[in-house]
């Protein structure tokens, strides 16, 4: 099950790949308007890109990842827009593993030379991004937010920072042979941090996806299976999902509600 959950995890990104957009039909001018982009540095030196939506240093903070073979701008720039107007700061990283999936291109992997990075090893860009928040004033609450192969690291960037991280979401977290070496499953048990796992109808079909649904209920963790769906974040978007998202984006501002408190 292992294996063919490495073929429907490949195939995911194929398929998104084939509806990508062009760097001007993912940017609208509001989005872009209201972010600024910066750069900082992991831990083993490299230089990451990000964009940083500032509204207020008081307000809770999303840190964004994408999902494999993606970038934050292509991504997010349906759901940027939203967040600011529910009153969010963001930060919209570009991890070392990605590119132009959905359009756009991903500047850190950009900057990278010869590129031998696996999903796992793209950990410190999530470090780095916590890092950079806690030391430029940003005193709200943080939720890391992932995005298939992210999600995995969200929900590991969580557990290991309980003191920091003040709620993850998880879409479509990725596992099995793609993340040998960080499996978010073996965390659920000791996760501190209030987690929302969300998955797409076809995606709960899979034996193994199942199983990891089961499990996080299983140590009080929320998860929702979204009847409209898509994988990663794309389930909050209609225009990828080709059918109406309301209730996905009911279930996220729910649980990002109950995290102000």
């Amino acid at each position: 099950m292992k294996t063919s959950y490495f073929f429907y995890f490949v195939w995911v990104i194929f398929i998104t790949s084939c509806n990508s957009k062009t760097d001007a039909e993912v940017h609208s001018d509001d989005t872009k308007s209201k972010g600024k982009e910066i750069h900082f540095y992991t831990a083993d030196s490299i230089k990451v890109y990000a964009d940083l939506y500032q509204q207020d240093l008081q307000a809770p903070t999303i840190l964004l990842f994408h999902q494999g073979g993606a970038n934050v701008r292509s991504e997010y720039a349906p759901i940027i827009p939203r967040l600011l107007e529910e009153g969010y700061n963001v930060l919209a990283v570009d991890q070392r593993v990605g590119g132009q999936l959905m359009g756009s291109y991903n500047r850190t992997v950009a900057d990278i030379g010869i590129n031998r990075y696996n999903y796992c090893d793209a950990y410190p860009d999530l470090e780095a991004s916590l890092n950079y928040i806690k030391s430029n004033g940003f005193n709200g609450k943080l939720i890391a937010w992932g995005s298939s192969f992210s999600a995995t690291l969200a929900i590991k960037l969580a557990h290991e920072n309980t003191d920091a991280i003040d709620a993850v979401l998880a879409f479509s977290p990725a596992s099995g042979e793609p993340m040998a070496g960080c499996n978010p499953n073996g965390l659920f048990e000791t996760l501190k941090t209030p987690m929302l796992l969300l998955r797409p109808y076809d995606e709960a079909q899979i034996e193994s996806v199942r199983n990891q649904i089961v499990l996080a209920d299983q140590f009080g963790h929320q998860t929702y299976v979204a009847n409209n769906g898509r994988h990663g974040s794309s389930m909050l978007v209609e225009d990828r999902v080709q059918a109406p998202v309301k209730a996905n984006w009911k279930v996220v501002l729910r649980f990002l509600e109950e995290q102000k408190n």
